[in-house]
Order: structure tokens, then C-alpha cells, then sequence
């Protein structure tokens, strides 16, 4: 399945359908007076966010979601049928934009979320609406309300509890395969992550979900490369895994790169909570890791080693990761029981 994190939609309410002018017609009843219905409600437009959706590629190949329209009154006081609601199911964690591509109006992070986007036009009056004491037989009625047009964005922000970040072949699919059942594409060149893979990753009979998104290179925030256009996905996460490749010349260059390319970003990316852990160590002997995790340390702070290959080292992230986890997921947990400010 094609992954596609951002999609343009084109929505538009149901008009409601329009008052009936009709009056009673029966043998023997010379003046049966109005018996104009109604006019139906238009059909509203709802945003549902689904299980089993990762994904938005349905929207590329449908744009336009109309409601239907409502139906028009009928004589014997019927009112018109109203027009069906239509639905955009979304996956999990999909924010809904207003075409500027930056106003928030929705976001939804929990399945069963449903956001109305669009109302329906109400339906108009029928004659027998207007019947009065000096008007017996109103010869007027009123057209439904229009329908509303819209266009919007749907964007993707994946849900997970940890992410991965490093350059182009840092080593993060190899982790990410080593530590879940998730098969993302593993090769030697950079770039072989094209879109982001999720996997559920399970520790001490703990599991928590871990994304990992395409590598960042130099320059990334200025539309270099491609990880620039997944950073969001890791925008929701409670931490973040920072893997720098054991294996390069120059260690401490690597991690700047990425913490400079976090910054630029902006938002509260660089501030997330992040873990800096040596990778492919199993290709390095004793002095060379001592040398580069000195030369990490001295940029990073405290620096974890590990191979995914080789598996060592891998509990002990996994550990420390889900710790910060836990950590994020009581903070929360708290901020929510906090009562507010007591007012009498």
C-alpha cells in the first residue's frame, strides 16, 4: 500500500430542498385551505477518524465529497426526505486544515473521533407555514438554504510513542526490524526509507509503538532531502531516539547535524525528550568505541551503545526508551486529574 501523509479535499454541504405551495383539493371541500410540506434538510459533512486506516491515499483518487441535496415539500403537509450525510473516514492522528494549509480545524487522535466540518442548508417553509387570520390562502413559500463549498487539507501525523531520528543510513530500519515485527526495506545507500514505518516494540512484557521516519540530512529544513517532509510524524511522540552511526568518521558532526536540522524545524520537536545511543558497534573494536562514544559524550551527554545486528546493547535502549515513556504517560496522566482554581 502507498503511503501518502497529505491530501487536498473538496467538501460541500447539501442544499436544503424547498417549501411546497399546494392547497387541499377533495370533493365537496370548496376551500380546504394550504397543505403545503416542507422542504428537507441538506446532508452534513462529518470528518470520522476509523481503525485500520495508516494512510491517506483514498483521498488521492476521490477529492470531492458532496451531501446530498434535501428534497422538496409535498402537497398533504409532507415534508421533503432529508439528504444523507456523507463521512471522510480518516486513520488515527489526522489533523484537518483550512486551505490556507496552516489553521487547525480539527485534529483527531483517538478512533471514534467525529468532527462536523460542514451543516446541511435547513429546508423552506411550505404555505401552510404562512396560514394567518387575514391570510387563509398564502400563496408563498421559501427555498431551502444553500448549499456550502469548501476546500480543505487532511494531514497525517502518525500516533506513536517513540521516534527514531539520525541521518541516511544510520541504522534505524536495521533497529526497528531487530526490535518488532515491522519489515521496512534494509539496504546499504541512504535513503532506503522512503515513508514512515511503524512497529510495535515489546520490552520486560511492555509494548509501546516506535516510528521511524526517513533520515535527515544538512540542510533538510530548507527542503533538502526528504526527511523534512516526515518530521511531523514524530511531532506526537513522548521520545525520541537519536541513532548516530558508529561507523562514521566524524560522530559528534552527525549528531549536531540532526540536533540543528530539530531546531530549525521549530515547534516543540527539539525540545522532546531524546536519547543519543552509539549504533554498529558490533563493527567497531574496543578502542574505537571507547574513542567515539568520548567524542559523542562530549557534544550529546550521556550516550548508550548498541548494534542492531548483533542485538547488543538493544534491552537496555529499549529500557531507557520505554522509561521516558512511562515518564510522559504519568505526566499526562496528572495534568489531566490536576483540578482547576476553585471558585465559589
Amino acid at each position: 500500500m502507498k503511503f501518502l501523509d497529505l491530501a487536498r479535499v473538496n467538501i460541500r454541504s447539501g442544499a436544503g430542498g424547498s417549501g411546497c405551495i399546494s392547497f387541499r383539493r377533495e370533493k365537496y371541500i370548496e376551500y380546504g385551505g394550504p397543505d403545503g410540506g416542507d422542504g428537507g434538510r441538506g446532508g452534513d459533512v462529518w470528518v470520522e477518524a476509523v481503525d485500520g486506516l495508516n494512510t491517506l491515499i483514498d483521498f488521492r483518487y476521490q477529492q470531492h465529497f458532496f451531501a446530498k441535496n434535501g428534497q422538496p415539500g409535498m402537497g398533504k403537509q409532507r415534508t421533503g426526505k432529508d439528504g444523507d450525510d456523507i463521512v471522510l473516514r480518516v486513520p488515527v492522528g489526522t489533523e484537518v486544515l483550512d486551505e490556507d494549509e496552516d489553521t487547525v480545524i480539527a485534529d483527531l487522535t483517538q478512533v471514534g473521533d467525529r468532527v462536523l466540518l460542514l451543516k446541511g442548508g435547513n429546508g423552506g417553509f411550505g404555505n401552510l407555514h404562512f396560514k394567518s387570520s387575514t391570510n387563509q390562502a398564502p400563496r408563498r413559500s421559501n427555498p431551502g438554504q444553500p448549499q456550502i463549498e469548501r476546500e480543505i487539507w487532511l494531514r497525517l501525523k502518525l500516533i506513536a510513542d517513540g521516534g527514531l531520528l539520525g541521518l541516511p543510513n544510520a541504522g534505524k530500519s536495521t533497529f526497528l526490524a531487530a526490535t518488532s515485527n515491522a519489515r521496512p526495506k534494509i539496504a546499504d545507500y541512504p535513503f532506503t526509507t522512503l515513508h514512515p514505518n511503524l512497529g510495535v516494540v515489546g520490552v520486560d512484557d511492555v509494548e509501546f509503538v516506535m516510528a521511524d521516519i526517513p533520515g535527515l540530512i544538512e540542510g533538510a529544513h530548507e527542503g533538502r532531502g526528504i526527511g523534512d517532509r516526515f518530521l511531523s510524524h514524530v511531532e506526537r511522540c513522548s521520545v525520541l531516539l537519536h541513532l548516530v552511526d558508529g561507523t562514521s568518521e566524524d560522530v559528534a558532526g552527525d549528531y549536531q547535524t540532526i540536533i540543528t536540522e530539530l531546531e530549525a524545524y521549530g515547534g516543540e520537536l527539539a525540545e522532546k525528550p531524546r536519547l543519543t545511543a552509539l549504533n554498529k558497534i558490533d563493527a567497531l573494536d574496543d578502542e574505537e568505541r571507547a574513542e567515539r562514544r568520548a567524542a559523542l559524550e562530549a557534544v550529546a551527554g550521556p550516550v548508550m551503545m548498541m548494534s542492531g545486528v548483533s542485538r547488543e546493547g538493544l534491552v537496555e535502549v529499549l529500557r531507557a526508551v520505554r522509561g521516558q515513556i512511562d515518564s510522559d504517560r504519568l505526566r499526562k496522566k496528572e495534568e489531566v486529574e490536576e483540578p482547576g482554581p476553585w471558585r465559589p
